[in-house]
């Protein structure tokens, strides 16, 4: 790359005075912002159930206009060392992808690329302390009437609008019930099939081998395989002002309950108490045979002490009148039908070059370009563009970014099945 192009890139990446962003923020902030109540409960059966609370996060510290929320679930399986590893470093991973100095409209739509860097530097760092464990994540962001989440594995985050239609804003990553992921998975190098049993009989559900881990994404699992993925399913929707209900759950409520079973089951109730009564009813239907967890999370007006009752509708409601897809470069000014549910982004790919965009930050203080994952800055001449492959590849676009550092582009050409990754074990 030639001065020039550096010096150009320095240019557009001043840094903005906090003034400044404050000030954006004093004029964005026309509308009244919801506010957020939240209860959780749980049910253990062998303790390996994690979630993170967060109400009080905000993107400019000491500035309450900025401020957002957060909300999670960790499912370890075969231990509990990858969820509470994932609890403790997930969000700070994904924040510290997110340049600094940009405006709320600006950060919003940097999320759900941070949320997969932040997915897979997580991930790389736990197999760095060579532990075995996994964990599936749903991982949910409040901003506003603002709602983003990210998830691997088959914990689940469902909506209960206003309208009285319940969207799912996840996507489980069960081999059993995903054509596509076991697709991927085979691609990769790896093999689905169910357990043998004595006589050649086959039982239970799919599992990837080798591992017999029934999932097809989850951070963690250094011992089943690369081709399980760390990079999460991500969608961002916008909700009208007359509010919402997330319910947050792990797979111990959503084998016993449907979505719209669970949303039906607690209507009208706080949000304490109706993360009691989802849990109640699941154990009700099916008893206690997995841990069982879940969170309520009320999106309230904000002239409104409690969230509204939802009004029954009728079962033949065509949804696609009230969930509309909308794509990143149109934006609508406002949203006034109650219940309306307005799609900002999803993305489910489980390629790292098709998630991380085609930018590639540069320091502006060093000249160094930063790894789009684990953010650490290197030269130029040492980055690998996630672009490169072969020479004489006409595919190969070494020039483009984003970059890599060395360990993460091994990480990334791993998941694909171009080679094994061993990561490097780490005290």
């Amino acid at each position: 790359m030639s001065e020039a192009e550096i010096t150009r890139m320095k240019q557009k990446t001043t840094p903005v005075p906090l003034g400044t962003l404050i000030g954006r923020e004093l004029r964005n902030d026309k509308v009244e912002q919801p506010t957020i109540k939240y209860g959780q409960a749980a049910l253990a059966k062998k303790g390996e159930d994690y979630f993170l609370i967060k109400p009080d996060c905000q993107r400019i510290p000491g500035n309450p206009l900025t401020s957002f929320s957060v909300f999670a679930i960790f499912d370890g399986h075969n231990g509990i060392s990858a969820a509470i590893f994932a609890k403790e470093n997930l969000l700070n991973n994904v924040l510290s992808a997110i340049p600094q100095g940009i405006s709320r409209e600006e950060w919003l739509q940097a999320l759900p690329r941070a949320l997969v860097a932040g997915f897979v530097k997580t991930d790389i760092e736990f197999q760095q302390k060579g532990e075995t464990s996994g964990t599936t994540v749903t991982f949910v962001v409040i901003d506003g009437w603002t709602i983003t989440v990210a998830s691997v594995g088959d914990s689940r985050c469902i909506l209960d609008t206003q309208g009285g239609v319940v969207s799912l804003l996840t996507v489980d990553h069960r081999l059993e019930e995903n054509e596509e992921e076991r697709q991927r998975v085979t691609a990769s190098g790896g093999e689905v099939g169910r357990l043998n049993v004595f006589g050649g009989n086959e039982v239970g559900p799919l599992r990837c081998w080798p591992g017999g881990l029934c999932l097809s994404r989850s951070i963690g699992d250094t011992d089943v395989g690369e081709f399980i993925v760390p990079i999460p399913h991500v969608k961002q929707v916008k909700i009208s002002n007359a509010g919402g209900r997330l319910i947050i759950a792990s797979d111990g409520i959503w084998d016993a309950l449907s979505s719209d079973l669970a949303a039906q089951s607690c209507r009208g109730l706080p949000a304490e108490l109706a993360a009691k009564l989802v849990v109640k009813e699941a154990l009700r239907s099916r008893g206690l045979k997995d841990d069982t967890t879940c969170l309520v999370v009320d999106i309230i007006p904000y002239d409104h002490p409690i969230l509204p009752p939802t009004p029954r509708k009728k079962q033949n409601l065509l949804t696609s009148f009230l969930f509309r897809r909308r794509s990143q470069n149109a934006r609508s000014n406002k949203l006034s039908a109650v219940g309306v549910v307005e799609e900002l982004f999803e993305e489910g790919s489980a390629m790292l070059a098709e998630r991380l965009g085609k930018d590639f930050p540069l320091d502006s203080s060093s000249g160094l370009f930063r790894c789009a994952v684990c953010q650490v800055d290197q030269p130029p001449s040492e980055g690998l563009s996630v672009n490169s492959g072969p020479f004489f590849s006409p595919a190969s676009k070494p020039w483009e970014g984003p970059f890599l550092c060395a360990t993460c582009r091994r990480k990334k050409d791993a998941m694909e099945g171009k080679r094994p990754s061993r990561p490097a074990i780490t005290a």
